[in-house]
């Protein structure tokens, strides 16, 4: 489980890939932060498994180090695991290919739908619109507010040298559109932020 890692390094959510029965799985870990609540309190973190190419055929499950808190008919659905005798076998095969595929810290290439799914499932945690990928400028929070993590890992994810610059100060948030034409460069978001602090 990656968790200690992603703690470490300030990232509530990261991906790998899974592949089980000739089909590739994108799967997100969800740390426990913010809205991201959980139902038992044994779990440690949430999974959530997409098809690559089609992100909406999901599940979402809790872990913890021994393995998935889901029952076995949810799985077997999902999966498409036939219902055969020995299912307690097939479940403990298919919980140790998953085991060996998570990785242990957080993984640096990120393919573009990895990218692409995790921005989606922070803007949902952020109660913002999963369209909305395009930065605009960034601004200080009234009355003290702090930065949320989901919008601090977004910004890492699609602004890397942008959170970087301003990363230190958890009082700015970055601000995003759904629409490409409103998107700024860091120049001029920069330089915006700046104007307006000036005056």
């Amino acid at each position: 489980m990656p968790k200690n890692d992603m703690e470490k390094k300030n990232w509530t959510i990261c991906s790998f890939l899974f592949y089980y029965k000739k089909v590739e799985y994108i799967v997100l870990v969800k740390r426990f932060v913010g809205e991201e609540t959980k139902v038992s309190k044994y779990a440690l973190v949430k999974l959530h498994f997409m098809r690559s190419g089609d992100l909406q055929n999901d599940l979402e499950v809790e872990a913890n180090r021994k393995g998935l808190l889901v029952d076995a008919k949810t799985l077997r659905v999902y999966f498409g695991i036939d219902y055969q005798e020995n299912l307690g076998d097939i479940i403990r095969q298919f919980a140790e290919a998953l085991d060996s595929a998570i990785p242990t810290s957080v993984p640096d290439n990120l393919s573009d739908e990895e990218k692409s799914a995790m921005v989606r499932s922070l803007s949902k945690s952020d109660s913002e619109d999963p369209s909305k990928v395009y930065c605009t400028k960034v601004r200080r929070n009234p009355n003290g507010g702090r930065r949320s993590e989901f919008n601090s890992d977004k910004t890492k994810l699609l602004r890397p040298n942008l959170f970087e610059y301003l990363s230190n100060d958890p009082g700015i948030s970055f601000c995003y559109s759904a629409q490409a034409s409103q998107e700024n460069d860091d120049d001029t978001i920069l330089k915006h932020f700046t104007e307006s602090n000036a005056m």
